[in-house]
């Protein structure tokens, strides 16, 4: 897998850029042509969308674990691109992600649709770029990589009929099912390969997801941004919320 690391010094740049050139028609809370097919139980919706030259891409967050440890259809979508998740402190020692204390409770997954329409062609007709930033900061620091056109995956592959939970997950035999199918997703957590970092810092972490024709002539291209946040966990909210009870009262009574 070809993994390219980038450099932007203001945050947003990349995906200007890249929409931009597109002339993107972004969508946003969108269902993917034909469904969700990785996994059983995974919801459409939720998605940021682009639908251009036969080529449907999307891009969401989802909610990986809440705090019982319980995978959820929860995609806390702002409606313009944005998803927000308040990663809830846990007792020291603890993590609320199964066994691991660097796993963020998101995770964003990714839809290519080589042909939504009927006028594009198989997945390998095509080349994608997919840029994640492992930069919470204000600036951006992207990972670059073709997430379809790699020698085995375990990307699951359909096409506009496949039902929901049903695609194809067959590493052996992947460079070739992308030849013969339209439609490959997948729900990545930032903490495993090929990224292996912390996604759990308060920030902004931004995606961007292109198509490309043979002449790398630029087809379609979608953008997200997942905020992270921090909040206290449980236990404390209470003292806390006493605090600014007692301050409210306080500046009522100087008042009067």
């Amino acid at each position: 897998m070809r993994i390219i690391k980038a450099k932007s010094v203001l945050a947003g740049v990349g995906l200007l850029m890249v929409a931009t050139t597109a002339s993107a028609t972004i969508m946003y809370d969108q269902n993917v042509t034909g469904d969700v097919i990785f996994g059983s139980g995974n919801a459409n919706g939720g998605f940021t969308t682009d639908r251009q030259n036969g080529i449907e891409l999307g891009l969401r967050a989802k909610l990986r674990f809440d705090e019982t440890n319980q995978p959820q259809n929860v995609f806390n979508s702002n409606g313009d691109g944005t998803y927000q998740f308040d990663n809830i402190l846990p007792p020291s020692g603890f993590s609320f992600a199964p066994n691991s204390p660097s796993t963020a409770i998101w995770n964003f997954e990714w839809s290519v649709n080589s042909s939504f329409d009927g006028s594009g062609g198989f997945l390998d007709n095509f080349s994608y770029l997919l840029e994640i930033d492992f930069d919470p900061s204000a600036g951006t620091n992207f990972i670059g990589l073709d997430p379809v056109n790699v020698p085995s995956s375990d990307n699951a592959l359909g096409n506009n009929s496949t039902p929901n939970g049903g695609g194809l997950v067959d590493e052996a035999n992947y460079g070739s099912n992308i030849g013969v199918n339209n439609l490959a997703q997948n729900s990545w957590n930032m903490e495993f390969a090929p990224f292996d970092f912390n996604a759990l810092d308060v920030g902004i972490y931004d995606f961007v997801l292109s198509a490309f024709d043979s002449q790398q002539q630029l087809l379609a291209s979608t953008s997200i941004q997942v905020i992270n946040a921090r909040v206290p966990e449980p236990q404390t909210w209470i003292p806390f919320s006493f605090a600014l009870l007692g301050l409210a009262w306080l500046r009522r009574r100087a008042k009067q």
